[in-house]
């Protein structure tokens, strides 16, 4: 095996490697809808959690809150989103989909599916399944705690 062939044994490399071979999949598959994945979700996740904060999707996405606002600027000047101050603490900022975004979202669903078929009849529908439940996972563990998730189990 040569080393363009062998895999890494670095978590974080394996990750991106894998994540970007998808994201630039998906980005091309949604390529005529005039959004990227990236911004696909961000869509998806505010459409699904109605109004939240800046903070509330910035937990929901694993996006610290410098990278929320980084990506939700391309969607505020294409006036997919509209933020506005939380009624109940002024200090807080809530997102929603404005008609635009609303619209951008539906019409972007027939690539999103087509792109979810593709990715599952290449990898497999049940690995899929698989595979997303494992990154789910990944994606909610306290990496700061260093006993195994086993152990951790064990004594809640």
């Amino acid at each position: 095996m040569d080393m363009e062939t062998k895999p890494s044994s670095c978590n974080v490399t394996a990750l991106r490697k894998a994540t970007r071979n998808v994201s630039q999949f998906y980005d091309t598959v949604l390529a005529g809808s005039g959004i990227r994945a990236t911004q696909r979700a961000i869509l998806a996740s505010i459409a699904r959690r109605g109004s939240p904060t800046i903070g509330e999707l910035a937990g929901e996405l694993v996006l610290d809150r410098t990278a929320l606002n980084h990506n939700l600027k391309p969607l505020l000047r294409d006036g997919l989103i509209a933020i506005t101050a939380d009624a109940t603490d002024r200090r807080s900022k809530r997102v929603k989909l404005s008609r635009r975004g609303e619209a951008k979202l539906m019409e972007s669903e027939g690539a999103w599916k087509r792109a979810q078929e593709r990715f599952e009849a290449a990898f497999g529908n049940k690995e899929a399944a698989a595979l997303r439940k494992t990154l789910a996972l990944i994606a909610s563990l306290d990496l700061s705690d260093p006993k195994p998730m086993a152990l951790r189990a064990k004594n809640a």
